[in-house]
């Protein structure tokens, strides 16, 4: 065991010296242990644990790096408040990095000399996945994607034969026969990917897709492979897997020749496709890639979408996802499709790039062995949507929408969850299914 873990603390060590720059360096150096940023947190605000706080979070990256990479640290460790990257000090960074933490970004908005936090965990992320120390739900949904070509594990001919149900449920829901969710199209402008958790458990999300691109007069396709917009090597820090799985759906793009690669409503999805996946594979892409949510107000701004707010009566709030907000730059377009499709709309305290993380970011979600500090760390989001009085909580994003109908059942909040796409599909005067 002792020789593993001597491996593992290498592998951990040699990820911090190949990655380390001078901006994180100074970072790890620069904190004045304010205390400002325990109050930005949600995790800290729904536990009050000073373990939660994120430069306290922090310091477990300064700590090793302190070590190994300052003088004081390597001569007198105790004194410059330096540890070994022993066994218990590789856990508490993990469990800092993946069950404290959601990299949500919030506490850099609150840093009192502008450093962020949330880049020191991300850094922290990648040296717990280089000592193998990636919590199973995660490390699982990587090893299926690899293996399967999605996180779920669906068969090409499941995808075709689910698609081609909800087609047929389409027509028959709105009376329209030429409504279509095709599949495969070569030469289509665009192509639209999906969480594989839509197929399974979410497909009324599809075929709200279907029906705005039917309004809208899109010419657009699905893809029987290929089409998995989630990325768990981003969670995970794992940038080989996630160049490989934002890899696939570049070329898949490139072989149906599209113009626009749209991404369902994801948080992390948009951010790996759009920001990430040039980094990763080392290039530009040839195609634009875009959010449904930005899509979906294109078309409004065209005119190319009819919508009767009165569809919609029922008080609605947004949640706004950390990765399509803080870190994807998504912002406005939501609520200007929210306004022309709801006759109530009502935001959240705060919100926009200061809202609070839903708790089931960073891939938490899949961490079943952090499952009830997650939904611990949903009570300032529960708090939030309770205060507004909506009855409907719209989420442009799965992995939000998920931990969003947790949190509605364990805190009692008696709301319905939607993506914007169902909602916007509810008030279609055109195509849909008035």
């Amino acid at each position: 065991m002792a020789e593993r873990m001597d491996d593992a603390a290498r592998r951990a060590l040699a990820a911090l010296e190949d990655r380390l720059d001078e901006r994180t360096a100074a970072y790890l150096n620069a904190c004045v242990r304010c205390g400002l940023c325990a109050d930005s947190c949600h995790v800290f605000l729904a536990t009050g644990d000073p373990e939660t706080i994120p430069a306290k979070k922090a310091e477990r990256v300064a700590r090793l790096y302190r070590r190994y990479h300052t003088l004081l640290g390597r001569i007198a460790p105790r004194f410059a408040g330096a540890e070994d990257a022993s066994d218990e000090a590789l856990d508490a960074l993990a469990t800092a990095a993946f069950g404290r933490c959601t990299v949500c970004g919030r506490c850099a908005l609150h840093c009192s000399v502008g450093l962020d936090p949330a880049a020191i965990l991300r850094f922290a992320r990648l040296m717990a996945q280089a000592a193998g120390r990636v919590p199973k739900g995660i490390q699982a949904s990587i090893d299926l994607a690899r293996a399967t070509g999605n996180n779920m594990g669906i068969a090409r001919e499941d995808v075709i034969e689910t698609l081609s149900w909800l087609e047929e449920d389409l027509r028959d829901t709105t009376g329209d026969a030429s409504i279509q969710l095709p599949v495969d199209r070569p030469g289509a402008r665009v192509y639209y990917v999906l969480n594989p958790r839509e197929l399974k458990f979410f497909p009324l999300s599809i075929s709200a897709a279907g029906m705005i691109f039917h309004a809208a007069g899109e010419n657009w396709t699905l893809s029987s492979t290929d089409f998995d917009l989630t990325n768990y090597g981003m969670f995970a820090a794992d940038e080989a897997a996630a160049g490989e799985f934002s890899g696939r759906i570049v070329r898949r793009a490139e072989e149906l020749g599209v113009e626009e690669l749209v991404v369902a409503e994801c948080g992390h999805g948009y951010r790996a496709l759009r920001w990430e996946a040039p980094e990763w594979l080392g290039r530009r892409l040839p195609f634009r890639v875009t959010s449904f949510v930005e899509v979906m107000a294109r078309y409004l701004a065209e005119g190319r979408l009819a919508l009767d707010p009165s569809r919609n009566p029922a008080r609605v709030t947004l949640h706004d996802p950390c990765n399509l907000v803080r870190h994807g730059g998504v912002i406005e377009e939501q609520r200007r499709v929210l306004r022309a499709a709801v006759a109530d709309f009502v935001e959240m305290t705060p919100n926009r790039l200061d809202n609070y993380c839903c708790g089931g970011g960073g891939g938490l979600l899949a961490a079943s062995e952090h499952a009830a500090a997650r939904l611990e760390a949903g009570r300032p989001k529960a708090d939030q949507i309770r205060a507004t009085g909506a009855k409907v909580v719209a989420a442009p994003c799965h992995n939000c929408i998920d931990q969003l109908g947790e949190i509605n059942r364990h805190y009692k909040l008696g709301v319905e969850v939607k993506t914007i796409a169902e909602i916007v599909a509810d008030a279609l005067t055109t195509g849909g299914p008035g």
